[in-house]
This record gives structure tokens, sequence and C-alpha cells, in this order.
């Protein structure tokens, strides 16, 4: 028996297996004209081609819930029918392979209007014809990026909006999960991280403020996902600033959560991160996707399974089911992950990026059969 391949169901949705695809940034939609923003042929065998490898749950890239919500302007959107209508046939691909689809909501803040990253990954210049306005909780820049406009109340409660309309649209386009992006330092976490939010209205200051937008963010979009299909989060567990010293030799995201006065440190931390899951339970947030950092720059002790604790303490200390990501790379691994309690699932990246397959390949080292069973084109390999 695998607990990595064993089926999870949440809420009506069941996935067939545990090991689950990333959301990974492809910066290859159109970037100009009617079609701006929609999948292509690109995003096609991307997504489909890790679909036909088992991956229980497929999870688009950041998809854009507003045109300045974009990282770059070669980034997927989901602000208009023509950009849904090109997902939808996508999804079916997906999961008639087995899979789940899934697609991850998005608005970059700060973070956006930027070149891909194989173009250099910096601020588009002003007088470029295809930059935009940036926005963010204070006008604070991100590094040497530009700085943002402070975001008004009428800002907020577009970006609220913009939210609930693009699950609208996800699921018009077939998507049995909803991911809201609220890690990497893009919007929603710099609201949430005292290091990019200074803020001294109702969305900055303390704890509850600094949490208001994503939770109204959570609850919008819960409006308007159907009760039977899941909704998940996506939170960096810290900044990577100020998790306490470890003089004990206890690894920082292994603590007990403090004393609420930690609630109030100057970066987004661990203790936070555990705090605001338990209140996601009360919001109908199903999963925390536990990653870290890209708010700020830090040092961070990359390593593999460097981020598995944080997910870990989320699934100790609170009700949240947890999944983990980052340098989950070898099947044992994340067999080990699932089966110890660690996290409930694990979510790959640029390992899948490397072996569209890999999950076939872990279910042969681990002497598992698949459920999908293989595409019948491809079951002379097996």
């Amino acid at each position: 028996m695998s607990a990595l391949f064993e089926p999870l169901t949440l809420r009506e949705v069941t996935f067939p297996n545990r090991v689950w695809m990333a959301p990974m940034c492809q910066y290859s939609a159109d970037d100009a004209g009617e079609h701006v923003g929609a999948a292509g042929d690109w995003h096609r065998t991307h997504l489909v081609s890790r679909a036909i490898g088992g991956a229980g749950l497929i999870i688009t890239e950041a998809t854009a819930v507003s045109p300045e919500g974009r990282i770059s302007p070669s980034d997927l959107g989901i602000w208009n029918d023509t950009q849904a209508d090109a997902l939808a046939e996508i999804v079916a691909e997906i999961a008639s392979f087995g899979s789940v689809p899934g697609i991850q909501l998005a608005h970059a803040g700060r973070k956006a209007s930027t070149a891909a990253p194989w173009l250099g990954g910096k601020s588009l210049p002003a007088d470029d014809p295809r930059s935009w306005e940036t926005i963010g909780p204070s006008a604070i820049a991100f590094g040497d990026y530009a700085t943002p406009r402070e975001a008004t109340g009428d800002d907020i409660a577009k970006i609220v909006d913009d939210f609930r309309s693009a699950a609208q649209r996800a699921l018009k386009a077939g998507f049995k999960v909803a991911e809201i992006h609220g890690a990497h330092g893009y919007l929603l976490h710099q609201f949430l991280s005292p290091a990019s939010n200074t803020r001294t209205d109702a969305y900055g200051g303390d704890f509850a403020g600094r949490t208001r937008l994503l939770i109204e963010v959570v609850d919008a979009v819960r409006e308007v996902w159907p009760a039977e299909l899941p909704v998940f989060v996506r939170l960096s567990a810290t900044d990577w600033l100020d998790e306490p010293e470890n003089e004990a030799g206890v690894e920082p995201a292994e603590r007990p959560l403090h004393a609420t006065a930690e609630l109030e440190a100057p970066s987004w931390t661990a203790d936070q991160t555990v705090a605001l899951s338990q209140i996601l339970t009360e919001h109908g947030v199903d999963l925390v996707d536990t990653s870290t950092g890209g708010n700020v720059h830090a040092k961070i002790p990359v390593g593999p399974g460097y981020q598995v604790p944080f997910a870990r303490r989320i699934q100790n200390e609170t009700t949240m089911p947890a999944a983990a990501v980052g340098m989950i790379t070898e099947p044992k691994q994340a067999e080990d992950i699932v089966s110890l309690g660690e996290a409930t699932a694990v979510l790959l990246a640029r390992e899948l990026l490397r072996d569209p397959y890999w999950p076939r390949r872990a279910a042969r080292e681990l002497g598992v059969e698949m459920s999908p069973t293989v595409a019948p084109q491809y079951e002379r390999a097996y």
C-alpha cells in the first residue's frame, strides 16, 4: 500500500493520488490583440502532458484576475470570456485523462508589469507600451522594481470583485479546484506581511487588518464557487526574516505557536501562517498549499524538502490539511512525507518540468498500480 497513491476526497472531488502539479508560470500567452492573456498550444501541451503522466491534480500557472494583475504581459488571464473559453478546451482534455483540473487565481500587485525571466525579469520601462502602473498595499517597491501606487479603497473593492468574477469564469470553464494565490510576494501576500504593508487603515496595522483582504477574497470566491468543489489557498509560510533563532537545535518551523504577540512580528512568519490557516477553515478553505518566501530579499536555507516543516506545522496545529512543496524529487521522499502525516499531498514543480511522467515512474518504484491506468496508446511500455 502507498499513501502517496491513495485517493483523496475533498468535498465532492476525488483526487486519484496525492502527487499534484504545482502552478508554474510559463510567460507564453499572447501579449497583444484580442487574444491577450489567452492560453494557446504551449499551455495545452504543457498541462495535458502532465495529466497523461499521471498527476492527480493539475493546477494552471498564476492566472491573472485583471490585466493589471499579470506578472508580465505574456501571463495567462481569466478576466474575459475569450480567455475562459481557451482554457475550457484544455480543462476538458486534462479531465479526460483522469486528472483533476485546478486553476490558480492571482494578482501580482507590486511585482507586476515585468519582463519574462529569460528577458531579465525586471520592471518594464514606463515608456514601454506594454507596461502599466502597479499597485500594492503601500508605496514600497520590491527591491529595484518600480514603486507601486498605494491601493485605494476603490482599488481594494475592485480586486475583491475581480477575484469573484474570475472564479465564476473558471467554474464555467470546467475547473474543479480554485486556488487563491496568497504567496510568493504577490498582492495578497504583500497585504499579509508587515514588511510590505505599512497601512494604518482597516487593511493594515495588526494581524486582523493585514489578513482582511485575503479573507474577503476567499469569501468572494466561496460565494460563487459551488459548495461541492474545494477552494485552496497558497501561502508563503514565512518571509524568512523573523523566524526564531534556532538556539535549541529545533527547526523554526517546528516550534509551537507562540503567544498572540508573535502575530505582530515585523514580517510574515510561520506563527502567523498557522493562525491564519485555522481562520481560513472557518471561511470554507479546504487546503493550504504551503510554500515560503518571495516577498522580500532574504537568505533561504534551501535543501531537499526544506519547506515541508511548515506544512507539518499546519497539519499538526490546526484542522486545515496542508500540501508540501519545494525540492521534493524522489518517490520515497514523497511517500514518506504523506505516509508520516507531514502533508496531505505533495506538489511538484521543477521535477515535473524535468519529467512529465514522474508520477508513473514513482508508482513503479513504489510497486503501485496507478489509477487511472496509463493511456492505451502507451500500454505496451508498461
